[in-house]
């Protein structure tokens, strides 16, 4: 009966090792969504006064400000977009930027408004 201690040792130790891997991996998994770029920008103020793109995710939303661009992406005014994006957290952002990054991974429509 003694050699089972040695063998749950040995799982328990997998299991914890396991567990902590997995918590690793499912936390660097990118967050994926689907966004809709408004056909104009808007004022609006971060640091200094600048353009800001009008983003939502559903159609029934209200536009929100998006203060950070879009790695990638290249706006056109007069278009309204509707583009595919992961979004990453940047563990050391500077006190002034975003602690989120935004990437394109692919534009799904462009219509001229």
């Amino acid at each position: 009966m003694n050699y089972f201690k040695p063998l749950l040792k040995a799982f328990s130790a997998s299991a914890v090792f396991l567990t902590i891997l997995q918590c690793k991996i499912t936390s660097d998994i990118p967050n994926e969504k689907t966004i809709m770029v408004a056909s104009r920008t808007a004022d609006c103020t971060g640091v200094t006064p600048m353009k800001c793109l009008q983003i939502k995710e559903k159609e029934s939303d209200n536009w929100e400000m998006m203060y950070t661009n879009i790695e990638g992406f290249t706006y056109e005014p007069g278009f309204e977009y509707i583009l595919k994006i992961k979004t990453e957290k940047i563990d050391n952002p500077p006190m002034d930027g975003s602690s989120v990054r935004y990437i394109l991974m692919r534009q799904l429509s462009k219509v001229k408004k």
